[in-house]
């Protein structure tokens, strides 16, 4: 969920910050209660990031979610990739059962395996 009122953040809030610096490890974010946050280089894609800023540059607005508030409420641990889980939940898909599906392989396995060990 997207918060405006950044006041009452909790964890698993959706927030938009202003990145105020990259490092090789990550996203440092401001937001407009004074507050900061890191995204770590970690959940800022599922997929492999060699290079931070390629995703992000000073100045830009990010929306990121919430992982962690630390004990003083005035830092966040924050996530790119988490807002994608939020708007996105993953469905777990089927492989749907076909008449077809293994008969090739069950047809041929007995004829593979000998070919294979009459060749070694």
């Amino acid at each position: 969920m997207i918060v405006n009122d950044i006041e009452n953040i909790k964890v698993g809030d959706c927030i938009w910050g202003k990145v105020t610096g990259i490092e090789k490890y990550g996203i440092f974010l401001s937001f407009e209660d004074g507050r900061s946050g890191l995204v770590h280089i970690s959940e800022v894609s599922y997929s492999f990031v060699n290079d931070v800023n390629d995703y992000a540059k000073i100045g830009d607005r990010l929306l990121v979610k919430v992982l962690e508030i630390n004990s003083d409420g005035n830092h966040f641990k924050l996530s790119i990739r988490g807002v994608k889980d939020s708007e996105h939940k993953f469905k777990k898909s089927k492989i749907k059962e076909t008449q077809f599906g293994f008969t090739n392989l069950k047809k041929n396995l007995d004829k593979w395996i000998l070919d294979f060990y009459s060749k070694n």
